[in-house]
């Protein structure tokens, strides 16, 4: 089991959890294991959102950097797809994003990325680990003029904007509609430096909101994870769209001019869609995870297409994609890949992308919305020992319950039963027709699983 990094990179509260010394270790390892088969200096990328703890843990990371003997380009506040997309384009060796994406201000955290753009696999991150923990890393210590030299590269932030205006400027200028107003909430957050810059260069009515961070305020009641102000900011002044990002830019949910949330699956159902007009959606594939809801399946089997499901994380539908050759995948959260254009979620992306398949097709966004007619979803946490929480595949009793239940809903409802990564837990999804009915039937199988893994 990892120490340090989980799911999505390295994450803890600032200055205490993910300590300056800490930073440096993880800087100093990650330079190691990143550019080791290199035969020239390294050169890395450092990225960061708008926590107020953010300048301290870029300096542990720029000190880790330079004494290993890396060359660092500071990017400031940029989102993570930025990174990403610039650390491609710059042929760096690496490029590191300092967020704690949608966690309110006080955490803070550490994505690698690879010279390819690419969040770096499980294998990588647990080869910084052990080299943090080897105690080798004074043996990796540059002298006189093998030290590291950084260079401060704000302006670079003008090559992520024009990768928008490249992909979008002419469709753009002939779908032009001024009564179509969108509504974009950068939730205080790294899209707030590059949101209204793309939006006003590609000539697209908007208002902004939240987008005046002071280091606290990041998803402070804003964001893709609190939706209600946008809704409200959307009827009010009958706004064609809301767009609303996460802290670090790399996701996007969506509310129609009806005040309705567009969540990750009706956005792959509205991309795919737009996709396969245009015949670019790669083996009639969309990629989601396990908890993507059971209307996006039913979407699927209507337009005789293929939903391939990864575990739950961006990375590991990355990884299916890459695996085998699709370019469209993504999760409910609004993590959405379209690999012809960048090899992670994108928040702006996804938004330009929709807006395009609104304007293209002249319909509302609430039309395009019901594509995907959503299931209800009960998600319950059942309590259980930490040594039983996967035993309940070789429980009878349990695995019969759950038989039974698939059976009853003939194709009309779901159950995932997922043990949690970090705790004693057994989460217990049910989907369905009848709200009332899965939380029962969820309830039931809940207690049944505590009752036997007790």
């Amino acid at each position: 089991m990892r120490k340090y990094f989980g799911t999505d990179g390295i994450r803890r509260i600032a200055n205490t959890e993910l300590s300056p010394s800490l930073v440096y270790k993880v800087a100093k390892a990650g330079a190691y294991v990143l550019s080791k088969h290199s035969d020239h200096t390294p050169t890395i990328l450092i990225g960061r959102d708008t926590r107020i703890s953010g300048t301290l843990i870029e300096s542990a990371m720029l000190a880790g950097f330079l004494s290993y003997g890396a060359n660092v380009k500071l990017l400031g506040v940029i989102p993570t797809p930025g990174v990403a997309y610039l650390t491609r384009k710059l042929k760096a060796d690496a490029g590191v994003v300092i967020s704690a994406s949608h966690n309110t201000f006080e955490f803070n955290g550490i994505k690698y990325f690879s010279n390819k753009g690419m969040k770096i696999p499980d294998e990588l991150e647990e080869e910084i680990e052990e080299i943090m923990d080897s105690g080798k890393l004074e043996e990796l210590t540059a002298k006189n003029e093998k030290i590291g030299v950084a260079e401060y590269r704000f302006d670079l932030i003008d090559e992520y904007v024009y990768f928008f205006r490249k992909n979008f400027d002419d469709t753009m200028e002939k779908l032009h509609n001024p009564d179509f107003i969108v509504g974009i909430d950068t939730a205080n957050g790294a899209t707030s430096v590059v949101a209204e810059k793309v939006f006003t260069a590609l000539g697209i009515n908007h208002i902004i909101l939240n987008n005046t961070p002071n280091g606290i305020n990041i998803n402070d009641n804003c964001g893709s994870t609190h939706l209600e102000n946008l809704k409200k900011a959307v009827i009010e002044n009958k706004l064609s769209l809301g767009i609303a990002y996460d802290g670090d830019g790399d996701r996007c949910l969506a509310i129609d001019e009806k005040g309705n949330e567009i969540d990750g699956d009706k956005l792959l159902a509205i991309i795919s869609r737009n996709m396969i007009k245009k015949k670019t959606l790669k083996k009639d594939t969309i990629v989601a995870t396990v908890m993507s809801n059971l209307g996006l399946n039913k979407y699927v089997e209507k337009n005789e297409l293929k939903l391939i499901q990864t575990n739950v994380g961006d990375r590991y539908v990355l990884e299916e994609m890459l695996k085998n050759g699709y370019n469209l995948g993504g999760e409910q959260s609004g993590h959405i890949i379209m690999l012809d254009h960048n090899p992670t979620g994108d928040g702006i992306l996804t938004s330009l992308m929709l807006i395009m398949s609104i304007l293209e097709e002249n319909k509302k966004a609430s039309q395009l919305a019901s594509l995907v007619q959503t299931y209800p979803q009960v998600l319950i946490n059942a309590k259980v020992s930490s040594d039983k929480k996967y035993d309940y595949e070789d429980d009878g009793e349990i695995k019969e319950a759950i038989e039974k239940l698939e059976e009853e809903f003939a194709g009309n409802g779901r159950v995932l039963i997922r043990p949690s990564g970090t705790e004693p837990l057994v989460r217990v999804m049910i989907e369905g027709q009848d709200q009332e009915y899965i939380t029962k039937k969820a309830q039931e199988l809940a207690t049944l699983i505590e009752n036997k893994l007790k």
